[in-house]
């Protein structure tokens, strides 16, 4: 399934739609040169298709594009980036790793 990603900067948040349904989101803090994901949550209706996965490799790559460091206060994104550490490890500085596991 593929959903959109977008930032919704209002409610310091990612969403994630499937068509015009709101399948999923990612809340974030933004700070000077970090961002931290707090919270992660897919509908029901989407769990298990994917949206999560997209969800959090859309959030990563976007903070890399804007070179933010990244700590993920959010399990599921602390797991992501743990399961894909060839790709997404070096968003998170090395003083903060042990701190979210990874």
């Amino acid at each position: 399934m593929t959903a959109t990603v977008r930032d919704n900067p209002d409610e310091q948040r990612y969403e994630a739609y499937v068509g015009d349904e709101l399948a999923g989101y990612a809340e974030y803090r933004l700070r000077e040169g970090r961002i931290t994901f707090t919270h992660t949550e897919v509908e029901d209706a989407y769990e298990g298709e994917g949206v999560g996965s997209h969800l959090a490799s859309s959030v990563l790559d976007a903070a890399r594009d804007a070179g933010l460091d990244v700590y993920p206060a959010c399990p599921f994104i602390a797991e992501y980036i743990r399961r894909h550490a060839d790709r997404y490890l070096d968003l998170v500085p090395e003083r903060v790793r042990e701190k979210y596991g990874l």
